[in-house]
Protein backbone atom coordinates (compact mmCIF):
# COMPACT_ATOMS: atom_id res chain seq x y z
CA UNK A 1 0.00 0.00 0.00
CA UNK A 2 2.91 2.32 0.51
CA UNK A 3 3.86 2.28 -2.94
CA UNK A 4 0.50 3.67 -4.13
CA UNK A 5 -1.03 7.00 -4.98
CA UNK A 6 -4.42 7.93 -3.36
CA UNK A 7 -5.64 6.75 -6.29
CA UNK A 8 -4.37 3.32 -5.97
CA UNK A 9 -4.83 2.76 -2.66
CA UNK A 10 -8.80 4.07 -3.21
CA UNK A 11 -9.04 1.67 -5.99
CA UNK A 12 -7.15 -1.26 -3.81
CA UNK A 13 -9.83 -0.70 -0.97
CA UNK A 14 -12.74 -0.57 -3.05
CA UNK A 15 -12.10 -3.76 -4.95
CA UNK A 16 -11.35 -5.62 -1.61
CA UNK A 17 -14.91 -4.14 -0.12
CA UNK A 18 -16.91 -4.74 -3.58
CA UNK A 19 -15.87 -8.24 -3.78
CA UNK A 20 -17.06 -8.64 -0.07
CA UNK A 21 -20.37 -7.32 -0.33
CA UNK A 22 -20.89 -9.08 -3.51
CA UNK A 23 -20.01 -12.27 -1.91
CA UNK A 24 -22.17 -11.34 1.43
CA UNK A 25 -25.36 -10.70 -1.05
CA UNK A 26 -24.69 -13.82 -2.81
CA UNK A 27 -24.33 -15.97 0.73
CA UNK A 28 -27.52 -14.50 1.55
CA UNK A 29 -29.63 -15.15 -1.81
CA UNK A 30 -28.47 -18.27 -1.93
CA UNK A 31 -29.59 -19.04 1.63
CA UNK A 32 -33.16 -17.44 1.67
CA UNK A 33 -34.27 -18.00 -1.77
CA UNK A 34 -32.70 -18.73 -5.06
CA UNK A 35 -29.85 -16.79 -6.01
CA UNK A 36 -30.65 -13.75 -8.45
CA UNK A 37 -27.96 -13.29 -10.70
CA UNK A 38 -29.09 -9.86 -12.13
CA UNK A 39 -28.99 -8.40 -8.36
CA UNK A 40 -25.27 -10.01 -7.97
CA UNK A 41 -24.58 -8.34 -11.21
CA UNK A 42 -25.55 -4.72 -10.14
CA UNK A 43 -23.96 -4.91 -6.62
CA UNK A 44 -20.44 -5.05 -7.59
CA UNK A 45 -20.38 -2.40 -9.65
CA UNK A 46 -22.63 -0.06 -7.91
CA UNK A 47 -20.58 -1.03 -4.35
CA UNK A 48 -17.59 -0.26 -5.94
CA UNK A 49 -17.83 2.99 -7.79
CA UNK A 50 -19.58 3.84 -4.11
CA UNK A 51 -16.78 3.02 -2.22
CA UNK A 52 -14.54 4.42 -4.95
CA UNK A 53 -15.95 7.54 -4.17
CA UNK A 54 -16.06 7.37 -0.31
CA UNK A 55 -12.46 5.91 -0.05
CA UNK A 56 -10.82 8.53 -2.69
CA UNK A 57 -12.44 11.19 -0.64
CA UNK A 58 -11.52 10.09 2.86
CA UNK A 59 -7.48 9.16 1.49
CA UNK A 60 -7.43 12.75 -0.48
CA UNK A 61 -8.91 14.78 2.56
CA UNK A 62 -8.11 13.35 5.42
CA UNK A 63 -4.62 11.33 4.94
CA UNK A 64 -2.93 12.23 1.94
CA UNK A 65 -3.95 15.78 2.44
CA UNK A 66 -2.39 16.01 5.53
CA UNK A 67 0.90 14.00 4.29
CA UNK A 68 0.83 15.89 1.37
CA UNK A 69 1.61 19.51 3.27
CA UNK A 70 4.23 17.90 5.18
CA UNK A 71 5.50 16.49 1.86
CA UNK A 72 5.27 19.70 -0.53
CA UNK A 73 7.55 21.38 2.93
CA UNK A 74 10.20 19.14 2.57
CA UNK A 75 9.91 18.51 -1.85
CA UNK A 76 9.35 22.24 -2.40
CA UNK A 77 13.23 23.44 -2.20
CA UNK A 78 13.94 20.04 -4.65
CA UNK A 79 11.62 22.22 -7.48
CA UNK A 80 13.74 23.65 -10.04
CA UNK A 81 12.46 26.82 -11.33
CA UNK A 82 8.84 26.38 -13.43
CA UNK A 83 9.08 22.64 -12.49
CA UNK A 84 5.61 21.83 -11.14
CA UNK A 85 4.82 19.14 -8.42
CA UNK A 86 4.44 15.77 -9.39
CA UNK A 87 2.39 12.91 -8.28
CA UNK A 88 3.82 10.85 -5.97
CA UNK A 89 3.53 7.93 -3.33
CA UNK A 90 3.80 6.99 0.02
CA UNK A 91 6.96 5.75 -0.48
CA UNK A 92 8.50 8.67 -1.75
CA UNK A 93 6.89 10.68 0.92
CA UNK A 94 8.48 8.06 3.32
CA UNK A 95 12.10 7.96 1.93
CA UNK A 96 11.95 12.33 1.55
CA UNK A 97 11.02 12.56 5.09
CA UNK A 98 14.02 10.00 5.99
CA UNK A 99 16.55 11.74 4.19
CA UNK A 100 15.29 15.21 5.61
CA UNK A 101 15.56 14.02 8.64
CA UNK A 102 19.56 12.41 8.60
CA UNK A 103 20.08 16.33 6.80
CA UNK A 104 18.86 17.74 9.93
CA UNK A 105 20.40 15.47 12.22
CA UNK A 106 23.40 16.30 10.35
CA UNK A 107 23.05 19.91 10.11
CA UNK A 108 22.30 20.25 14.03
CA UNK A 109 25.70 17.91 14.92
CA UNK A 110 27.45 20.32 12.54
CA UNK A 111 26.28 23.56 14.44
CA UNK A 112 26.82 21.95 17.32
CA UNK A 113 30.43 21.49 16.98
CA UNK A 114 30.79 25.34 15.38
CA UNK A 115 29.42 26.28 18.68
CA UNK A 116 31.77 23.86 20.71
CA UNK A 117 34.88 25.12 18.23
CA UNK A 118 33.40 28.56 18.85
CA UNK A 119 33.58 28.98 22.55
CA UNK A 120 36.70 26.98 22.77
CA UNK A 121 38.21 29.91 20.10
CA UNK A 122 36.48 32.54 22.24
CA UNK A 123 38.38 31.18 25.39
CA UNK A 124 41.57 30.50 23.49
CA UNK A 125 41.80 33.92 22.16
CA UNK A 126 41.08 35.40 25.70
CA UNK A 127 43.05 33.34 27.88
CA UNK A 128 46.36 34.27 25.11
CA UNK A 129 45.82 37.80 25.69
CA UNK A 130 44.96 37.93 29.16
CA UNK A 131 48.35 36.40 30.18
CA UNK A 132 51.07 39.18 28.42
CA UNK A 133 48.40 41.52 29.66
CA UNK A 134 48.39 40.85 33.31
CA UNK A 135 52.14 40.34 32.80
CA UNK A 136 52.43 43.85 31.27
CA UNK A 137 50.26 45.19 34.13
CA UNK A 138 52.39 43.60 36.95
CA UNK A 139 56.06 45.09 35.46
CA UNK A 140 54.03 49.25 35.07
CA UNK A 141 52.74 48.32 38.09
CA UNK A 142 55.95 47.44 39.74
CA UNK A 143 57.72 50.46 37.90
CA UNK A 144 55.23 53.36 39.12
CA UNK A 145 55.49 51.98 42.76
CA UNK A 146 59.28 52.69 43.05
CA UNK A 147 60.93 50.89 40.55
CA UNK A 148 61.48 53.22 38.22
CA UNK A 149 64.06 54.47 40.28
CA UNK A 150 65.84 51.02 40.64
CA UNK A 151 68.70 50.48 38.36
CA UNK A 152 68.75 46.74 39.11
CA UNK A 153 65.24 46.33 37.83
CA UNK A 154 63.86 49.04 35.84
CA UNK A 155 65.40 47.93 32.23
CA UNK A 156 64.79 44.73 33.27
CA UNK A 157 61.03 45.24 33.41
CA UNK A 158 60.59 47.64 30.72
CA UNK A 159 62.44 44.65 28.84
CA UNK A 160 59.94 42.39 29.78
CA UNK A 161 57.13 44.80 29.22
CA UNK A 162 57.95 45.03 26.01
CA UNK A 163 58.07 41.62 25.31
CA UNK A 164 54.13 40.76 26.47
CA UNK A 165 53.53 43.77 23.79
CA UNK A 166 55.54 41.99 21.35
CA UNK A 167 53.78 38.62 21.73
CA UNK A 168 50.44 40.39 21.86
CA UNK A 169 51.12 41.94 18.74
CA UNK A 170 52.31 38.61 16.89
CA UNK A 171 48.91 36.67 18.35
CA UNK A 172 46.95 39.80 17.18
CA UNK A 173 48.90 40.05 13.89
CA UNK A 174 48.63 35.52 13.07
CA UNK A 175 44.49 36.21 13.71
CA UNK A 176 44.57 38.77 11.14
CA UNK A 177 46.64 36.51 8.87
CA UNK A 178 43.98 33.55 9.03
CA UNK A 179 41.24 35.91 8.97
CA UNK A 180 42.18 37.08 5.81
CA UNK A 181 43.07 33.41 4.59
CA UNK A 182 39.30 32.12 5.33
CA UNK A 183 37.61 35.21 3.62
CA UNK A 184 40.29 35.33 0.56
CA UNK A 185 41.13 38.37 0.97
CA UNK A 186 45.03 37.70 0.71
CA UNK A 187 46.05 36.89 -3.22
CA UNK A 188 47.61 33.97 -3.75
CA UNK A 189 50.24 34.97 -6.23
CA UNK A 190 51.09 31.91 -8.03
CA UNK A 191 54.72 32.48 -9.42
CA UNK A 192 57.44 29.99 -11.11
CA UNK A 193 59.49 29.57 -7.66
CA UNK A 194 62.64 27.42 -7.55
CA UNK A 195 61.56 25.31 -4.15
CA UNK A 196 65.55 24.41 -3.58
CA UNK A 197 66.95 28.37 -2.97
CA UNK A 198 63.78 29.06 -0.81
CA UNK A 199 64.71 26.10 1.32
CA UNK A 200 68.63 27.18 1.26
CA UNK A 201 67.60 31.01 2.06
CA UNK A 202 65.21 30.05 5.04
CA UNK A 203 67.34 27.96 6.02
CA UNK A 204 70.22 30.29 6.34
CA UNK A 205 68.30 32.97 8.12
CA UNK A 206 67.53 30.62 10.68
CA UNK A 207 70.65 29.41 11.22
CA UNK A 208 71.66 31.43 14.66
CA UNK A 209 68.09 29.39 16.15
CA UNK A 210 69.18 26.56 15.36
CA UNK A 211 72.17 27.31 17.00
CA UNK A 212 71.00 28.28 19.70
CA UNK A 213 69.08 24.53 20.47
CA UNK A 214 72.41 23.22 19.55
CA UNK A 215 70.15 21.63 16.74
CA UNK A 216 71.75 21.33 12.95
CA UNK A 217 69.55 22.16 10.01
CA UNK A 218 69.99 19.55 7.03
CA UNK A 219 69.16 19.93 3.32
CA UNK A 220 69.18 15.95 2.84
CA UNK A 221 69.87 15.56 -1.28
CA UNK A 222 70.47 18.93 -2.00
CA UNK A 223 69.95 19.39 -5.85
CA UNK A 224 72.49 21.06 -7.68
CA UNK A 225 69.96 22.58 -10.36
CA UNK A 226 66.36 24.39 -9.98
CA UNK A 227 63.57 22.53 -8.78
CA UNK A 228 60.41 24.86 -10.28
CA UNK A 229 57.17 25.05 -8.55
CA UNK A 230 54.33 26.78 -9.22
CA UNK A 231 53.53 28.95 -5.79
CA UNK A 232 53.39 31.96 -3.70
CA UNK A 233 56.50 33.06 -2.75
CA UNK A 234 55.90 34.68 0.25
CA UNK A 235 53.15 32.25 1.55
CA UNK A 236 55.79 29.10 0.94
CA UNK A 237 58.94 31.17 2.56
CA UNK A 238 56.52 31.66 5.48
CA UNK A 239 55.31 27.80 5.90
CA UNK A 240 59.03 26.80 5.40
CA UNK A 241 59.77 29.36 8.21
CA UNK A 242 56.56 27.92 10.72
CA UNK A 243 57.70 24.24 10.06
CA UNK A 244 61.47 24.70 10.69
CA UNK A 245 61.13 26.82 13.83
CA UNK A 246 58.67 24.06 15.23
CA UNK A 247 60.98 21.59 14.80
CA UNK A 248 63.84 23.57 16.38
CA UNK A 249 61.41 24.62 19.77
CA UNK A 250 60.52 21.13 20.08
CA UNK A 251 63.65 18.79 18.69
CA UNK A 252 66.48 17.89 21.01
CA UNK A 253 69.91 19.20 22.25
CA UNK A 254 72.45 18.25 19.33
CA UNK A 255 69.25 16.91 16.88
CA UNK A 256 68.62 17.57 13.36
CA UNK A 257 65.71 18.80 11.28
CA UNK A 258 66.05 17.18 8.32
CA UNK A 259 64.71 18.77 4.81
CA UNK A 260 63.85 16.54 1.84
CA UNK A 261 62.13 16.81 -1.95
CA UNK A 262 60.55 14.05 -3.79
CA UNK A 263 59.43 13.96 -7.08
CA UNK A 264 55.93 12.74 -7.15
CA UNK A 265 55.17 13.02 -11.11
CA UNK A 266 53.06 16.31 -11.11
CA UNK A 267 53.96 17.44 -7.91
CA UNK A 268 57.01 17.87 -5.30
CA UNK A 269 57.02 16.47 -1.94
CA UNK A 270 58.71 18.89 1.00
CA UNK A 271 59.35 17.25 4.43
CA UNK A 272 60.80 18.53 6.99
CA UNK A 273 61.37 16.36 9.82
CA UNK A 274 63.13 16.36 13.26
CA UNK A 275 64.25 13.68 15.76
CA UNK A 276 62.46 15.27 18.84
CA UNK A 277 60.15 14.46 21.38
CA UNK A 278 57.58 13.18 18.64
CA UNK A 279 53.82 13.86 18.94
CA UNK A 280 51.05 11.59 21.05
CA UNK A 281 48.63 9.74 18.43
CA UNK A 282 45.52 11.81 20.20
CA UNK A 283 46.41 14.91 19.68
CA UNK A 284 47.47 15.00 15.46
CA UNK A 285 43.76 14.84 14.16
CA UNK A 286 43.63 18.56 16.16
CA UNK A 287 47.18 19.46 15.11
CA UNK A 288 46.29 22.05 12.42
CA UNK A 289 43.24 23.45 14.69
CA UNK A 290 44.19 27.24 16.13
CA UNK A 291 45.45 27.60 19.51
CA UNK A 292 45.93 23.40 19.92
CA UNK A 293 49.00 22.58 21.56
CA UNK A 294 50.07 19.45 22.71
CA UNK A 295 52.54 20.98 25.36
CA UNK A 296 50.69 24.27 26.26
CA UNK A 297 53.65 25.60 29.13
CA UNK A 298 56.50 24.64 26.65
CA UNK A 299 54.79 26.58 24.06
CA UNK A 300 54.44 29.65 25.73
CA UNK A 301 57.83 29.88 27.22
CA UNK A 302 59.51 29.53 23.61
CA UNK A 303 57.11 32.25 22.43
CA UNK A 304 54.50 30.39 20.24
CA UNK A 305 50.94 31.57 19.28
CA UNK A 306 49.57 28.43 18.81
CA UNK A 307 48.79 29.22 15.59
CA UNK A 308 51.71 28.71 13.26
CA UNK A 309 50.26 25.40 12.23
CA UNK A 310 46.99 26.72 10.96
CA UNK A 311 48.47 29.42 9.67
CA UNK A 312 50.76 26.93 7.63
CA UNK A 313 47.63 25.06 6.88
CA UNK A 314 45.49 27.95 5.52
CA UNK A 315 48.51 28.48 3.03
CA UNK A 316 48.93 25.13 1.80
CA UNK A 317 44.97 24.48 1.02
CA UNK A 318 45.21 28.02 -0.82
CA UNK A 319 47.62 26.11 -2.78
CA UNK A 320 45.24 23.39 -3.55
CA UNK A 321 47.49 21.06 -1.68
CA UNK A 322 47.41 19.06 1.25
CA UNK A 323 49.88 19.10 3.99
CA UNK A 324 50.43 16.22 6.69
CA UNK A 325 52.02 15.08 9.74
CA UNK A 326 53.26 11.93 11.05
CA UNK A 327 54.76 11.39 13.93
CA UNK A 328 56.32 8.46 16.79
CA UNK A 329 56.50 9.95 20.34
CA UNK A 330 60.17 9.78 21.80
CA UNK A 331 61.69 9.23 18.03
CA UNK A 332 60.23 12.96 15.88
CA UNK A 333 57.95 14.09 13.66
CA UNK A 334 57.64 14.65 9.84
CA UNK A 335 55.57 17.27 8.02
CA UNK A 336 55.05 16.97 4.25
CA UNK A 337 53.23 18.74 2.00
CA UNK A 338 52.90 18.78 -2.23
CA UNK A 339 53.28 21.76 -4.71
CA UNK A 340 52.35 21.73 -8.37
CA UNK A 341 55.07 21.63 -10.33
CA UNK A 342 56.03 24.76 -13.18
Amino acid sequence: MKDLTPNGIALRISVLVSVAITLLVFILEYLVSSVNYTLISLVFPVTFLASYVGFRIAVEKFIYKKIKVIYRTIHKLKLKKGEEEKEFSLTQIQTEVEDWDKLNKEEIERLKGLENYRREFVGNVSHELKTPIFNIQGYLLTLLEGGLEDPNINVKYLEKANKGVDRMISLIENLDEISKLESGAIEIKMEKLDIASVIKEVSASLEMSAKKNNISIVFVDEPNKPIWVKADAQGINQVLVNLIVNSLKYGVEDGETLIKLFDMHDNILIEVADNGQGIAPEHLPRLFERFYRTDKGRARETGGTGLGLSIVKHIIEAHNQTINVRSTEGVGSTFSFTLKKA
